[in-house]
């Protein structure tokens, strides 16, 4: 008991930590750091309360205010906000996951959805007897501007069944590159169209 009431213990606490940025604006182009090491110094009893909290029920939310021109986490300003959540002890210092951040604008782009009729497969006297519809006939892709600028200005859908006879009705996928840094409005597409068998003209006499 005695050796607790003295002072000038260390201790490290881990801490959750939340970035708050304008994600409708901007993607982060790497992970965020989601927790920060703390080392704080105090009496016994007072560390020995804090390490007993749910450090995890109120993270420390830490505001990037102009996400274009920052490159990472002010130590100073981490530092000052843990001070004030622990006013009864001492923050020697702040240690992240990392400190670096990068974003990047964040853009949209609308696709239109083409199916490659050139390359429909359709058996020997069938032909495609109606309107091809396609739905979504748009898509839409939303990310970082470097990944979005990579992405068609118009996707074209090939149909994979060979020897088509009967009428199609099919639900494809669009091809797309998967990228988590990308939000793509639907991944298939519907397609769908009439078949008839072609008849010729009969022999004239």
């Amino acid at each position: 008991m005695n050796v607790l009431n003295k002072d000038n213990y260390a201790l490290k606490l881990s801490y959750p930590l939340s970035i708050e940025y304008d994600n409708a604006a901007y993607v982060p182009m790497q992970p965020l750091p989601k927790r920060i090491s703390v080392n704080v110094s105090g009496d016994g009893w007072t560390l020995l309360q804090k390490s007993w909290l749910n450090f995890n029920a109120n993270p420390v939310v830490y505001r990037v205010q102009n996400p274009s021109v920052t490159s990472f986490i002010n130590s100073t300003t981490l530092t000052d906000q843990i001070t004030e959540m622990f006013p009864t002890l001492h923050v020697n210092y702040v240690v992240a996951d990392t400190f670096e951040l990068k974003f990047e604008p964040k853009i949209r782009k609308i696709i239109p959805i083409r199916v490659d009729s050139a390359g429909i497969d359709m058996r020997d006297g069938y032909v495609i007897s109606s309107f091809i519809n396609v739905s979504p006939s748009l898509i839409s892709v939303d990310g970082p501007v470097s990944e979005i600028k990579s992405y068609p200005d118009t996707i074209r859908v090939r149909v994979p069944t060979p020897k088509i006879q009967n009428n199609y009705d099919e639900s494809l996928p669009i091809p797309l590159p998967v990228s988590p840094l990308v939000e793509v409005s639907h991944r298939d597409v519907y397609i769908s169209f009439e078949v008839a068998q072609f008849l010729n003209a009969a022999p004239q006499e």
